[in-house]
């Protein structure tokens, strides 16, 4: 596919978070994190869908925190009607990483993904999805 060059123009505090983006995200340029995020924009709006997908949702953790396995099995309980199965494995003294295997619409494991990931004191959380029908 051929590149196109063009011109873009942004305020010096939005170029700035762009280079942190860049530096932060092992990218070899701006035009390189650009496109990744344009890419991913278009991907997630495509997910805004009825589709039926698979896919899983990784949480990690830190497991002295007792709250966040509570609200897991809260925020997982009305879902269950796209839950797979979901695991935890303990990778050290403090964290966990949560693994949910999920089957549904996308728009229902954007949602389920979404409540989770946001839930205090995450270190991360990630959805990874593919179609399935």
């Amino acid at each position: 596919m051929a590149l196109k060059r063009f011109g873009v123009s942004l305020d010096e505090e939005l170029v700035n978070s762009l280079d942190r983006f860049v530096i932060d995200n092992g990218f070899a340029n701006r035009s390189q994190a650009i496109r990744f995020l344009v890419e991913k924009n278009i991907a997630e709006k495509k997910w805004q869908c009825n589709h039926i997908v698979a896919g899983t949702i990784i949480i990690m953790y830190d497991q002295s925190k007792k709250n966040i396995p509570q609200r897991i099995d809260e925020i997982q309980q009305f879902y269950q009607d796209v839950i797979l199965s979901s695991a935890q494995y303990y990778l050290n003294k403090n964290f966990c990483l949560h693994i949910a295997t999920v089957k549904g619409e996308a728009y229902r494991l954007t949602e389920l993904s979404d409540k989770l990931v946001s839930i205090r004191d995450i270190k991360h959380g990630k959805l990874v999805m593919s179609r399935a029908d």
